[in-house]
């Protein structure tokens, strides 16, 4: 045990209680040593190999302010040093960010026995990507903002909605992550989704594409999984699931990873509060599926299910309707 370590454990020594810390400290040191030996980590790589949550909020959040300058970014700020706010914390937020995606490939390239050599300029290339992604996703989020704003007769602006609406805030840091996620940089992504996961009650899984105009309304409960097609126009209310029937496993019973799974959703489609979606199935255009309802066939565009009709449905395009 190190010194500093030592200095630890006599630190508050006097106290009267006897909490056996060197023994419990011993022992969880064997129970990481034990899962290094059974994941054959044996070497030790002298600091953190994963990217930090904490940094990667930072990082989003200065994003945010990037892409929202005058309503997500500092009190102090004013339109005259509008672009320098922009561009300063821009370049600040791309240089951590790299750090964060270099971690992540080089663990990476570590447990497919290759060599990392290249983390670091392949990080680079991602997050120079994603800054020249931003004036795209400003426009897309633009469109999630006004989506909100006309489909919520509560809302009495769109600053309002930008400011107060958790949906908002899951799909600025889903399309962040949606990037991330299809630039390579998988578990990053996955980190800024749970990020978000965490600050709304809203679970998407970053591989879900998801078109402009979309608008969670309140949003709690909502989960959407990583191969869920989303069009452009839709949208959800609490506690709407787009998940998985069931799960394919290859010939010695393992679960097979990627396989489209989840719903597709066309344009123009409402889904209402607790509504649940499984399986691969298709929603089509313009449809309206009510509260509560459990699918798990497809809808024909412009189709009305609710709990009363939803057990009718037997997959025909009659049917359906």
């Amino acid at each position: 045990m190190n010194d500093r370590a030592k200095s630890w454990l006599s630190f508050g020594s006097h106290q009267q209680q006897n909490w056996d810390i060197e023994g419990v400290v011993r022992e969880l040191r064997n129970a990481r040593l034990d899962w290094r030996k059974t994941h054959g980590r044996t070497r030790e790589l002298g600091g953190r190999e994963f990217p930090s949550r904490e940094a990667l909020h930072d990082i989003v959040e200065a994003l945010s302010g990037v892409l929202f300058p005058m309503r997500l970014g500092p009190p102090d700020l004013n339109e005259s040093s509008e672009d320098f706010y922009v561009g300063h914390t821009l370049a600040q937020a791309l240089d951590a960010l790299v750090k964060q995606l270099q971690l992540e490939l080089s663990y990476s390239a570590r447990l497919q026995g290759l060599s990392d050599a290249k983390s670091e300029q392949n990080a680079v290339i991602i997050a120079r990507g994603l800054a020249a992604e931003l004036p795209r996703l400003r426009r897309i989020l633009d469109a999630d903002v006004h989506a909100a704003y006309v489909g919520d007769p509560a809302a009495r602006s769109v600053d309002e909605v930008l400011l107060c609406y958790p949906g908002i805030s899951a799909i600025l840091y889903h399309r962040l992550a949606h990037y991330l996620y299809r630039a390579g940089a998988t578990l990053v992504a996955r980190i800024i989704a749970e990020i978000a996961h965490s600050d709304t009650g809203i679970d998407i899984h970053p591989g879900a594409q998801i078109g402009k105009g979309f608008f969670i309304d309140h949003g709690t409960g909502v989960v959407i999984g990583e191969t869920a097609i989303i069009g452009e126009r839709v949208r959800l209310y609490q506690a709407v699931t787009l998940g998985a029937k069931r799960f394919a496993s290859d010939a010695d019973g393992k679960l097979e990873k990627g396989q489209p799974r989840h719903p597709i959703v066309e344009d123009d489609v409402v889904i209402y509060a607790g509504a649940t979606l499984l399986g691969r199935i298709t929603i089509g255009q313009g449809a309206t599926i009510g509260g509560n309802v459990w699918l798990t066939r497809d809808v024909l565009p412009g189709s009305h299910i609710t709990q009363a009709n939803s057990q009718n449905i037997t997959g025909t395009p009659q049917a359906t309707r």
